[in-house]
Parts: C-alpha cells; structure tokens; sequence
C-alpha cells in the first residue's frame, strides 16, 4: 500500500476515536499514524508482533474471536479494520464487529472482491474502502 493509499485510508479511519486493526502484520503505518493524530488503536495479529509506539498489540485469531460471543475487549472498540484483508477472513471481521456494535471496514488484496455484503468507498490515492457496518454512519456519507 502506497503512502498516499494509507494517508487515505488513515484519514477516513481518523473520524473514531477508538480502532482495532485486525491481521496488522509488518505494515502498522495506518496504526502508527492513528495512534499519533490521538486515537486509541489496538493491534491483532495470530503471530506476535512488536506495535509502534501508541498501539496496543494483542495477539489474537480473528476467526476464533468470531465464535465467541465476547470476542475481548480489545474489540471493544468505535471501528474493526483490516488492510489487505483475505476474502476468508472477511466474514470474521463482521462477525466480531457485530458482537461488539462497531463499525467494520477493510481493504482486500489485489483485486479480491469483498465476501460480504459492503459499500465500496472509493479513496484518493486508488485504494477502496469497503465498510461492511457503520451503525453510527460515519464512514458513508
């Protein structure tokens, strides 16, 4: 993902006040920017990761965190993201975002489509958004 593409994304994701990113890997630009502008991000991975600075890391599997009926309270957040999100993981995200009545969006890899029901929201830089649930409509204007 492009600098311009995670300054897109991390400012339309700046409209919560507290996020999840899901899956967060190597690439934690988006997290780090998001902690830095004052929001409150945790971080999952199914592998430890070391966070940057401001991000709080708890590892965790997302499709396992979907079965349960309190995912944890790392997800007790405003918004459930991911980037590059694999179609398989698409439906667990939704899962743990309804548990928790958050907001859920992500990015897919390449030219995957979304395996759920979303709203594509087109970014500058060339990304799309695609925001799975935004109870508090937010995310789509």
């Amino acid at each position: 993902m492009s600098d311009d593409r995670r300054a897109a994304v991390r400012r339309k994701l700046g409209r919560f006040d507290r996020l999840c990113e899901v899956g967060v890997g190597t690439r934690h630009a988006v997290a780090a920017g998001l902690a830095s502008d004052g929001r409150a991000v945790a971080a999952t991975d199914v592998v430890e990761r070391d966070p940057p600075e401001g991000v709080a890391f708890v590892r965790d599997d997302i499709v396992a965190a979907a079965d349960c009926r309190e995912p944890g309270a790392h997800y007790r957040v405003d918004c459930v993201y991911a980037l590059n999100s694999p179609p398989e993981l698409h439906r667990p995200l939704v899962g743990v975002a309804d548990a928790v009545d958050a907001a859920c969006c992500f990015t897919t890899l390449g030219g995957d489509p979304p395996a759920v029901d979303a709203t594509p929201l087109a970014l500058p830089g060339g990304d799309t958004l695609y925001v799975a649930r935004d109870p508090d409509d937010v995310l789509v204007e």
